[in-house]
């Protein structure tokens, strides 16, 4: 090579480039820095795609600095009706995310106002409900009775989680009597639907707070729409399961953008316990 010839450039391979650091936003295609992203709440800032966030980042982001107390967190599923590697996939999850099940619950102060609150992880198991998961909620209701303070549930969930069969299924009616019972008392459920919300999740406590709220265009249904499509023999229309279209069917009460909700639930807490 001549002494003035000039050298090739080096290529940017994708293979050179850590894959850990970046994330592409299906929402409008861009490439968007971890840390963008963490310091943004996992929010997309050039078109509002709102990413899954972890329960304790979302714990976090609520509430009021050194509020939180965590109840009931050594509680974790065996394998009750001895499913083929369940307790394996339970003991792999509970290592890669730090998580004893898909559900954190325990006691914050929003704004000042005391409330219980639980938040599902996807993370886990893809946020399914087993026994631990309604177990919690529902404790976290009653404590909620006990102390004479509000609830909020965040839900992000693939549905029951069919490895624990009935004693799944029995959650659904579990949560939901706990819930009847905070009605009773006088004292207010907020829930927030998040993506995605689905399954046995949505049949149940998801859909029956008094104030409904949705982060936008999160994934709202009972059943995927190729399975509604599928059965029903029916071209769904525009927007299925997305919860601009459940606030335009009166499921949902209000759309709150991420990094608005912390403010939103301050009001609807201090309006809801006077």
């Amino acid at each position: 090579m001549g002494i003035f010839e000039r050298p090739r450039l080096r290529q940017n391979k994708k293979k050179d480039m850590p894959n850990d650091l970046w994330k592409n936003c299906p929402g409008c295609g861009k490439m968007l820095h971890v840390l963008d992203l963490k310091q943004n709440h996992q929010v997309c800032e050039q078109c509002g795609h709102h990413f899954l966030l972890g329960s304790r980042e979302r714990i976090d982001m609520l509430a009021d600095p050194g509020t939180f107390e965590e109840i009931d967190a050594t509680l974790y599923s065996e394998n009750p009706l001895n499913f083929t590697n369940y307790g394996e996939k339970i003991n792999m999850l509970r290592e890669k995310t730090g998580l004893n099940d898909a559900v954190v619950t325990g006691k914050i102060s929003i704004h000042g106002k005391p409330t219980m609150i639980a938040v599902m992880d996807f993370k886990f198991f893809a946020g399914s409900m087993g026994s631990v998961v309604g177990e919690k909620i529902t404790r976290a209701v009653e404590r909620a009775i006990s102390d004479e303070c509000g609830v909020i549930i965040f839900s992000s969930s693939s549905g029951a989680r069919m490895q624990e069969g009935m004693l799944s299924l029995m959650q659904m009616a579990k949560t939901c009597g706990a819930l009847a019972k905070l009605s009773d008392a006088g004292l207010p459920y907020i829930s927030v639907l998040t993506h995605p919300t689905t399954g046995g999740v949505t049949a149940s406590f998801a859909t029956i707070g008094d104030v409904n709220l949705a982060e936008p265009k999160c994934m709202i249904g009972f059943a995927g729409p190729r399975v509604v499509k599928e059965t029903t023999h029916q071209d769904l229309p525009p927007g299925f399961q997305t919860a601009e279209f459940m606030l335009s069917h009166g499921l949902v009460d209000s759309i709150v953008e991420r990094r608005e909700l912390r403010a939103r639930l301050g009001s609807l807490l201090d309006y809801m316990l006077k």
